[in-house]
């Protein structure tokens, strides 16, 4: 019987799986460096240069979810940045079409789903009068979603307790319920943790800058 020597494919299974880590550190390395930009941008052509970088990161990276991610949320922040309607809409247009190539990888992330309940909130701010009951109602019943994928998610509940705080003062009702999911998500900011060394920072500073309104 021919025997076969296991050495040599050993050393190429080691080889392989070395190249496969070297790949991801550099995928994590490559992400990490833009998504600081993109926290730290501070005009739309800043982030303009972010989001063009996940994406391309993401056509490269085609099982990832992360990239369409933060392109997603780079075109929600140049939307809070622009001021005519028309130009704001364009932005969130493209936000939702990329974090449909993210759900579509990873259908069940609640932080897919708090982005897209971002992007309805946002639309709210485009026309208040006209697009209020619509949109209102759809943010609030995505970040809804989201928190019952993970209650752990300060994001989601933070965002929740901006609508709940701004339809409680629309119709002139209590906002206790808004205060104390805020406070929620205060507590989450501080407690949570992901395995993701990718996972998303953003939205402790704006929790807190709702926390005066609930004294």
């Amino acid at each position: 019987m021919k025997t076969i020597n296991i050495i040599p494919l050993a050393l190429l299974v080691l080889a392989l799986l070395a190249f496969k880590s070297a790949a991801n550190d550099r995928y994590i390395e490559s992400m990490q460096k833009n998504m600081q930009l993109v926290y730290t941008a501070k005009t739309i052509d800043e982030l303009q240069m972010a989001v063009n970088a996940f994406e391309r990161i993401g056509e490269a990276e085609k099982n990832k979810w992360e990239p369409f991610y933060y392109a997603s949320f780079g075109y929600v922040m140049m939307a809070t940045r622009e001021k005519e309607a028309q130009k704001k809409d364009a932005y969130l247009d493209l936000s939702l079409k990329a974090l449909e190539k993210a759900k579509a990888i990873n259908p069940g992330e609640s932080e897919i789903t708090t982005m897209e309940g971002f992007v309805h909130m946002m639309r709210v701010t485009v026309d208040p009068a006209t697009r209020g009951q619509q949109y209102s109602g759809l943010a609030m019943q995505t970040f809804g979603k989201a928190i019952a994928m993970n209650p752990e998610n300060p994001r989601a509940l933070s965002l929740m307790a901006q609508m709940q705080y701004g339809t409680a003062q629309f119709f002139g009702a209590s906002t206790a319920e808004a205060c104390g999911t805020l406070n929620k998500a205060l507590e989450k900011f501080e407690t949570f943790k992901s395995d993701n060394p990718l996972a998303p920072t953003w939205g402790k500073p704006m929790a807190e800058g709702m926390r005066a309104q609930c004294k």
